[in-house]
């Protein structure tokens, strides 16, 4: 007999397999022995007060043995010899893209610019060791994309757009931990995450696809007003319809599109830096234990939201026990990410804090009266990135963008033009004070003091600065000298939208290309893309099948 419950325990209860049959042996009158297994179904921690609960979901085996697979299982056929689809880009949108055009019986041809995700970890560290970053493999391009090597969170809230369980399973197929099906918020970690992504570009290859590293598109092929396959600088071609999945750093990319009148807008995106406090007082203020998080609880997590002068300012993409890292993509630019080992087991704590920035902010000339308050030497930094925006009519499609690229090469300069980041005390930041030193810190390039509450542009700085005393004033202790601030956080999403037709998900004006993923604006993380990935999959098929019968 096969029993599911719904429960409320204590952590401790919560810790093993074996505690939990001692517990629901006790609380619903079962014979102990007679219970073979029990699976967790989801778990999600309520921690909102000083008695922490685990809320579980179990599937309880009763005088049962379970299957042996808490997964469900994908079939992948043989597709050598079937029709090509062409995927740009071998990030999460990419390879779930791949996995999908098989199951249909299609054969997908993947051109990554990057290194493979075991060659690729060799240039991340020479950023750190070096401060060289090569602008072909880095955190953003190489196998696996941006998440690989920066993080490998699984949450999602864009369940309406397709199935987030079967890519939760397809991960597990491939070698992650079962537990990302329960969790509230699944994690699979840096250092779990790519022998994951081998194994699913191995799947790939045995089923007859074709993977290619160290390969970039420069170009599309078109014929008739379609896209019919792609150029790389490798001076090969790729024939098929093509699916782009370029991950959120591909500005080469976007600036190709534009040149050659392949329609997109620009898109928000959130811009700030990272907050980075010692775990423990992380795992103290949210547990509310001064000793912290104790023997059964994982280091904690926080979230913060709120509407400051009309603009969001909130975290994002929270590293509970992990490490900040230099996730630039190209020389000149100094950009900061963060991520967590599978045991988030590091003594720091780190979040994305950012505030919501909208096209038309980029584009904004009032902006220019702000500036004179930030004169520095002949030009303020302000009116620098105003400068890369059009004055006035409607927003540039690369305006975002290339206040991203300015922001980011201010950043640089003021880290003395290496990977040494810009860095402030969090509680100086709201009094406008330099930090004279800085705290110990995760990020591995060094840090260096600087003003940020300075040379940030003033409608980032300012509402950073109020949030932040909203933040510590809601949640008491988080507003401290112990957190650094660490610039400067840009790459949250893609500045633009490449824009697709809501049914066929082509491109609006061209045939036979399928803007995907986080890249052409259409997701926000691991699982969103390959959601969106495998959609793209399926209207790329749609469209294989289509024109197989007008020939």
């Amino acid at each position: 007999m096969i029993q599911e419950y719904q429960l409320r325990v204590l952590p401790e209860q919560a810790a093993s397999e074996q505690s939990l049959k001692q517990y629901i042996s006790r609380e619903k009158g079962l014979d102990v022995r007679t219970i073979r297994a029990v699976r967790t179904l989801k778990r999600s921690i309520d921690a909102r007060q000083r008695i922490i609960f685990v809320n579980v979901k179990v599937r309880v085996f009763i005088n049962e043995e379970p299957a042996e697979e808490e997964f469900t299982r994908t079939e992948y056929p043989n597709v050598e010899g079937k029709r090509p689809v062409i995927i740009v880009g071998a990030g999460p949108g990419g390879l779930f893209a791949a996995l999908k055009l098989i199951e249909l019986g299609l054969r997908p041809v993947i051109v990554e610019r990057g290194k493979n995700v075991r060659e690729r970890k060799e240039d991340l560290a020479r950023i750190s060791r070096e401060h060289k970053v090569d602008p072909e493999s880095n955190y953003s391009f190489g196998e696996g994309g941006a998440g690989a090597y920066s993080d490998g969170k699984l949450y999602t809230r864009s369940k309406k757009r397709g199935n987030v369980e079967k890519i939760l399973n397809v991960f597990c197929q491939h070698g992650a931990s079962t537990s990302i099906l329960a969790d509230a918020h699944p994690h699979i970690g840096t250092d779990k995450l790519p022998r994951v992504i081998e194994n699913m570009r191995q799947t790939i290859l045995a089923c007859g696809g074709e993977v290619h590293f160290e390969t970039r598109m420069d170009a599309l092929l078109t014929e008739g007003g379609k896209v019919i396959g792609i150029e790389t600088n490798r001076g090969e071609t790729f024939r098929g319809p093509v699916i782009l999945a370029t991950g959120h750093s591909a500005r080469d990319v976007y600036r190709w599109l534009f040149t050659h009148h392949i329609h997109m807008e620009a898109k928000g995106i959130a811009v700030g830096v990272r907050l980075e406090h010692p775990s423990h007082l992380i795992d103290q203020i949210q547990y509310h234990n001064k000793n912290g998080r104790g023997n059964y609880l994982p280091a904690a997590e926080y979230s913060f939201v709120q509407q400051v002068d009309g603009r969001g300012v909130y975290s994002f993409c929270m590293c509970p026990g992990g490490f900040v890292v230099p996730a630039a993509s190209g020389p000149h630019q100094l950009v900061v990410n963060g991520m967590s080992p599978s045991n988030r087991g590091t003594k720091w704590s780190n979040a994305g804090m950012v505030v919501e920035l909208r096209p038309e902010d980029v584009d904004n000339p009032t902006l220019q009266v702000q500036a004179e308050a930030f004169e520095r030497s002949a030009e303020s930094l302000t009116e620098q990135l105003m400068q890369t925006c059009p004055a006035e009519g409607s927003v540039h499609p690369l305006a975002v963008m290339r206040f991203q690229e300015k922001l980011e090469q201010i950043c640089w300069q003021q880290g003395n033009m290496r990977q040494t980041a810009p860095s402030q005390r969090m509680a100086d930041f709201t009094r406008k004070k330099l930090s004279y030193d800085l705290p110990e810190s995760s990020y591995a390039p060094g840090l260096v003091s600087s003003p940020l509450h300075f040379w940030l542009p003033p409608f980032i700085s300012e509402r950073l600065s109020k949030g932040f005393q909203l933040f510590g004033k809601s949640s008491h202790g988080f507003l401290t000298n112990e957190a650094a601030m660490i610039a400067v956080e840009t790459r949250t999403s893609s500045p633009v939208r490449i824009t697709r037709d809501r049914d066929t998900l082509q491109h609006v004006t061209v045939e036979g290309l399928f803007p995907c993923g986080e890249g052409a604006g259409y997701a926000g993380g691991i699982v969103s893309a390959g959601v969106d990935g495998e959609r793209c999959a399926e209207a790329a098929a749609a469209y294989v099948a289509a024109n197989s019968s007008k020939d």
